[in-house]
């Protein structure tokens, strides 16, 4: 069951879900926006080989006059909020359809395991024939929270718990 407004509100007021920091006008009636964060990653490899732990990359800070992603570019940012998820609640993460409208893709694989916290990691991508400009604080994403039938048994636990900032892929780890 997809959590309402109101539902949202009980569990952050309760503690039993963690947004921080929370604002409460970016509350909508069945999810909340998350806003940009001030790091981006870029790939900076000739070829990415998924096995590899050592991919060159490169971190960038977003100005304060905002950041140009050129176009059919993609890059990594993450969201400023740190959410901390009970072992019965699960996260849609959806990209904003304002930003959309625009070209700008917003993802993050799409799902958010009951359990997880940390920041959330957001692949964006530009779709546009020309650059977009995006700034930090900027409402760049929503989530959509849902109750499981129970709760779960393996909570998230994996490679990006806990995580803190834009966070590259670390699917080699899948190989070790």
């Amino acid at each position: 069951m997809i959590l309402s407004d109101r539902s949202i509100k009980e569990l952050i007021q309760q503690g039993k879900l963690s947004i921080e920091p929370y604002r409460e006008e970016n509350l909508q009636a069945s999810s909340i926006d998350l806003t940009l964060g001030a790091e981006l990653l870029l790939y900076k490899a000739e070829c990415i080989d998924i096995k590899s732990p050592h991919l060159p990359v490169e971190k960038v800070l977003i100005p304060k006059e905002g950041f140009l992603i050129p176009p059919k570019a993609f890059l990594l940012a993450t969201t400023q909020e740190y959410i901390k998820l009970p072992k019965d609640i699960t996260a849609f993460v959806e990209g904003r359809s304002s930003l959309g409208r625009l070209g700008l893709f917003i993802e993050n694989a799409g799902w958010v395991d009951a359990g997880f916290e940390g920041q959330i990691t957001l692949e964006l991508y530009n779709a546009n024939s020309c650059p977009i400009k995006i700034y930090r604080g900027v409402r760049i994403c929503q989530i959509v929270l849902a109750r499981l039938d129970r709760m779960a048994e393996k909570p998230y636990r994996g490679k990006y718990q806990g995580q803190k900032g834009v966070t590259p892929s670390r699917v080699y780890m899948d190989f070790l």
